[in-house]
């Protein structure tokens, strides 16, 4: 009996393409779409398994339904001159009606039951023409962020958030200096109230003792007169 077709459309069908710096975990996807009216098991397999990490890596698929696979390879020393042999294989099965036990259906399945598909891994640095267009396009993307930063939506300037402390800092200097020329104003206006109380009462005063003297004065002349007229009545008499 020949070998059955995979049903499982996979989606990148030949190569799983991985692209460096791979200093850190490099992720590809692959997808498995069933176009069939049967529910299809699927399990992933690696001829690498402890340098990737793939999730799902088993599972049902629904008919006419699509799964998207995360590979993730695992940070590594890079080497041009070393080609890649990992290699991962796709097997799939039909569900069987009222099947739960997924780990004792892939025991007992019979090799003739099964579909599989393989794939190689590919490892593509980026060439040394590519990076300067990289560390341009990065470069540019600081530019157009500086230049948000500096102008609004306006164009006018806008101020950064160092500038923008500063400025409130002075605001609140400004605002404390006012608020001490106000209790300047009002103490000096209470000082002058106070100021023209005393000059009032001192007026006041003054005002009592002269009083007196005025009334004193025409009884002072009238004696003297009366001093003056027995004198010369006097000498008119002798």
């Amino acid at each position: 009996m020949s070998k059955l077709e995979q049903i499982v459309v996979l989606d990148p069908p030949n190569d799983l393409r991985f692209r460096g710096p791979f200093t850190d975990v490099v992720t590809t996807n692959l997808k498995l779409r069933n176009p069939s009216d049967r529910r299809v098991c699927f399990k992933v397999k690696t001829t690498a398994p402890r340098r990737y990490c793939v999730r799902p890596n088993s599972g049902i698929i629904d008919p006419g339904a699509t799964v998207t696979i995360s590979v993730m390879l695992q940070p590594f020393d890079y080497d041009p001159n070393e080609k890649s042999k990992h290699k991962f294989m796709v097997q799939t099965i039909f569900a069987p009606h009222g099947a739960t036990d997924l780990d004792a259906m892939w025991k007992d399945a019979k090799p003739d039951d099964l579909m599989d598909s393989k794939l190689r891994c590919v490892f593509d640095m980026p060439s040394d023409s590519e990076k300067p267009i990289e560390l341009d396009s990065t470069r540019a993307a600081g530019a157009a962020v500086s230049a948000l930063r500096a102008e609004g939506p306006s164009g006018a300037r806008s101020l950064d958030d160092a500038e923008m402390r500063k400025v409130m800092e002075e605001c609140k200097r400004l605002q404390s200096e006012v608020g001490k020329l106000h209790d300047e104003n009002r103490q000096l206006k209470d000082d002058g109230l106070r100021m023209r109380r005393a000059n009032q009462m001192d007026s006041s005063k003054s005002s009592a003792l002269r009083e007196p003297g005025s009334r004193s004065l025409p009884s002072l002349l009238v004696v003297i007169a009366a001093i003056f007229i027995g004198f010369f009545l006097g000498k008119f008499v002798l």
